[in-house]
């Protein structure tokens, strides 16, 4: 019976040492590079501007959606600017939802760049494979999550980060709906007259093709 009962107390001490350890860990964060740059978009506090290296956005649509969404890929050499933000208490339900159409995975401390003052767990979501194809006109990029994007990174980088966000993208052959009088994009931020002739200067640099609704 003393065995038992010295066996148990053992156990509860370990539960609660593991229970303590766990608060005492900083919050996972996201590592965002598209729409989640752009804080008007989310309530997600404490974030930081970070880079990640060995990666490069990517326009691509899944069969999961009907529009196509920015990605990830690993790249040799690679980098992209986003943002870093914790995820209360590691509950990624909300966000896991919001980002449906992808898979999420840990990042090596190594590649994530920040100033946060603890090591942290950050976490990037990469479309899945096998379920991903070059946008068409069938399947474009939205002009409304485009310019939603870019405010994000004229909000947090300025003009050249900006700048970086178009260079450090690939599939800027992909069509874009122009759909700025009637957005589609659910969380679309409208721009003003000056961030719309700066964002159609950069599309004009790289010849993209935009048609309307």
């Amino acid at each position: 019976m003393g065995k038992s009962t010295g066996l148990s107390a053992c156990l509860a001490t370990l539960y609660i040492s593991a229970v303590k350890q766990r608060k005492n860990q900083p919050d996972p964060h996201f590592f965002g590079y598209g729409s989640l740059v752009n804080r008007q978009t989310h309530a997600y506090g404490d974030t930081r501007p970070a880079s990640v290296c060995g990666w490069r956005r990517q326009w691509q649509h899944t069969s999961l959606r009907k529009l196509a969404y920015l990605s990830v890929v690993k790249v040799d050499g690679g980098e992209i600017d986003g943002l870093i933000a914790a995820v209360p208490n590691g509950d990624w339900r909300a966000l896991d939802l919001r980002e449906g159409a992808y898979d999420r995975l840990a990042l090596p401390d190594a590649v994530v760049r920040h100033d946060h003052p603890e090591t942290i767990n950050v976490q990037i979501y990469h479309t899945r494979p096998g379920i991903v194809a070059p946008p068409t006109v069938r399947h474009p990029v939205l002009q409304s999550y485009l310019d939603t994007v870019v405010l994000g990174y004229l909000d947090v980088f300025g003009i050249e980060g900006a700048a970086r966000f178009f260079q450090s993208t690939d599939g800027w052959d992909s069509p874009v709906l122009d759909d700025r009088r009637q957005p589609i994009y659910s969380r679309a931020i409208a721009l003003s007259p000056k961030q719309r002739l700066l964002v159609d200067g950069f599309l004009d640099d790289l010849s993209v093709t935009r048609f309307w609704p």
